[in-house]
């Protein structure tokens, strides 16, 4: 799956939100539901209706607020890291979490730079209002349930005049929101206003959507249209969302991957043997690779290539430079060619093992069993090279891969 945003009108985070629920209708409840039960938002109601502008239809998501006093109390001026902890404090899902999190921490750092602040001091003002938490919380809640591995996006109107914030009147786009959208393709249509807001700008820097949908063919599937608050003279506002499933081939260009790549020449082999484990592990990790290169005068050193899942890339980034020496780290999203596969379980002579299936092309298929079930049934070389081929001619044997 791959989706793309189509910014007609703009992006902002109520209208990724209408658009990805017009798109899926059926994780309204669900979404709904888990937002509810958080344990953030609790007097906050949130709720997504049909909308038209008399030019198009769609969906737009409308969020109510607690009374205006009980909203400055708890929510005026809220710091970043007091937003964090009360993310990880609530009952979201683990995942759902770290979406959210990631998304309020592009917007931090970009705060952080235009105001010369920590990250850790910088204080929200509009962006934590009640129902921008809502935006990026149902976001997060979205992205896990969709799992989509690429996100894309057409170019975006960067709009012009002022808006007026918590610091005084700001030139359109704002500078934080300036800063998050480095990469990405813009243009004016000669509409004033705000086109992107802060959160719609984190949300993109978050998926990676900084590049174009790409020529290779897809299969249209379903699209959906969400509606922004503000009115423009002869456009819709409107974030469309676009989500394509490859062809049905033998060779599938299924999805892309984030690659993240450094050297690291002044950490020692056990300690980097460790960090990249832990690496590996992350849930976003796709593989890990370790290449022994030679660097500058002549040292050793190691180039490490790590591949993950694209919404990942800056946890995943972030986790490089925790577990490694280096000091910098490289990404960038590319297309990857996948096969179709599958994978069953066979009894070998009275041994489970699970044996990976691929589909070639020309109707070939290749069978691999899975060394670490051969590694457990039997000892030496010998004895895992005759189970492995038992294991494997068992499913050629059988015809069907069906595992059950």
């Amino acid at each position: 799956m791959h989706l793309h945003l189509d910014p007609v009108g703009g992006v902002a985070g109520d209208m990724f939100v209408a658009a990805m629920l017009d798109a899926f209708p059926d994780l309204v409840d669900p979404v709904l539901h888990a937002l509810s039960n958080g344990g953030l938002l609790a007097e906050i109601k949130c709720e997504v209706v049909s909308h038209t502008d008399h030019v198009l239809s769609g969906s737009k998501f409308e969020v109510v607020g607690p009374p205006a006093d009980q909203h400055e109390q708890q929510h005026h001026h809220l710091p970043f890291h007091q937003l964090r902890a009360q993310l990880a404090a609530s009952s979201l899902e683990a995942e759902v979490k770290r979406h959210a999190i990631d998304i309020f921490e592009l917007l931090a750092q970009a705060e952080a730079k235009v105001h010369g602040a920590r990250i850790e001091d910088v204080t929200f003002h509009e962006v934590a209002a009640w129902d921008s938490i809502a935006d990026i919380v149902t976001t997060a809640i979205l992205i896990d349930a969709v799992g989509a591995p690429s996100w894309s996006a057409g170019p975006l109107p960067l709009g012009s005049g002022r808006v007026r914030c918590a610091h005084g009147e700001l030139p359109v786009p704002a500078p934080a929101t300036t800063l998050l959208l480095e990469g990405f393709s813009v243009f004016d249509d000669g509409l004033t206003g705000e086109r992107v807001t802060p959160t719609g700008a984190a949300i993109l820097k978050y998926l990676g959507c900084n590049k174009a949908l790409g020529g290779r063919p897809r299969v249209l599937s379903k699209s959906g249209i969400g509606f922004g608050t503000r009115r423009f003279p002869g456009i819709s506002n409107i974030l469309r969302v676009l989500v394509f499933h490859e062809e049905d081939t033998e060779v599938k260009a299924t999805d892309e991957v984030a690659v993240l790549s450094f050297e690291v020449d002044d950490q020692t082999g056990e300690d980097l043997a460790v960090g990249l484990e832990r690496i590996r592990a992350h849930p976003g990790v796709l593989d890990v690779a370790q290449i022994p290169a030679f660097g500058k005068k002549g040292r050793m050193l190691s180039h490490i290539q790590v591949l993950a899942r694209p919404v990942d890339w800056n946890d995943v980034g972030k986790l490089c430079f925790r577990e490694t020496s280096t000091l910098g780290v490289r990404w960038l999203m590319t297309p990857r060619l996948t096969l179709a596969r599958d994978q069953t379980s066979v009894d070998a002579e009275g041994r489970e093992v699970s044996v990976k299936i691929a589909q070639r092309p020309d109707s070939i298929s290749s069978v691999k069993a899975e060394m670490d079930d051969i590694a457990r049934h039997a000892n030496g070389h010998i004895e895992r090279e005759n189970l492995r081929q038992i294991a494997e001619a068992e499913v050629l044997r059988r015809g069907d891969y069906d595992d059950g």
